[in-house]
């Protein structure tokens, strides 16, 4: 289908291009959200009528974007959550999660801003895109740990769950350190009874000429 944009959509095109997308694309999403028109010969007069409105109406919405993005750009917030072992949520942080976080924090976004492609399932500190506008957006930081102090651990650059993978494996190698000398003295011992026994006839004869030289 082919539609006239009425403002920027990110891989598509600006304001007044007319592109070519997946119906359903077109229904489902760009026409609702009132951020294209079906490009018939109807539409075209209609945008071209209000051409300067529009732009002008955009050009007002990434001015109050832009201040916004101050107020939120390069903001950290932190979420606790259960998870495994392995780093793994019990459940998962959604787009709504974050918008109540920034809130919380006094950052006002609504959840149709935050760009997540899928909802997050680990622990860690991930970045996450907020688009204030078309043509303006910025980046926060969601801290997912399972405590306040691997939540510290994590914004100070520590990898949790290397770290603790690293921990497991240290007793594993403390247990296997003490086999080593055991088992290079088992097989040590049958090797130095061979020796001794070579020895023990040598000793024997060296002996018996002693006698013989004193006799």
């Amino acid at each position: 289908m082919e539609v006239i944009l009425l403002e920027r959509v990110e891989k598509l095109g600006s304001i007044g291009d007319v592109v070519t997308v997946k119906n359903g694309f077109a229904r489902n999403y760009l026409l609702p959200n009132k951020k294209a028109l079906r490009a018939n010969e109807s539409n075209r007069k209609v945008f071209e009528a209000n051409r300067a409105k529009i732009e002008a109406d955009n050009a007002e919405r990434r001015t109050d974007a832009e201040k916004s993005a101050k107020g939120v750009d390069g903001k950290t917030v932190q979420l606790i959550r259960q998870a495994s072992n392995t780093g793994q949520l019990y459940g998962s942080v959604s787009a709504r999660d974050i918008v109540e976080a920034l809130d919380a924090d006094g950052a006002k976004v609504v959840k149709s801003q935050i760009v997540l492609d899928r909802p997050i399932k680990t622990i860690g500190v991930h970045e996450v895109k907020v688009a204030l506008h078309p043509e303006v957006s910025v980046v926060v930081k969601v801290n997912v740990a399972r405590s306040p102090e691997e939540a510290d651990l994590q914004a100070q650059g520590v990898d949790v769950l290397a770290q603790m993978f690293e921990d497991e494996a240290a007793p594993a190698a403390e247990d296997l350190a003490p086999e080593t000398p055991a088992t290079e003295e088992a097989e040590a011992a049958p090797a130095e009874a061979e020796a001794e026994a070579e020895e023990a006839p040598a000793a024997e004869a060296e002996a018996a000429e002693t006698a013989e030289d004193e006799q």
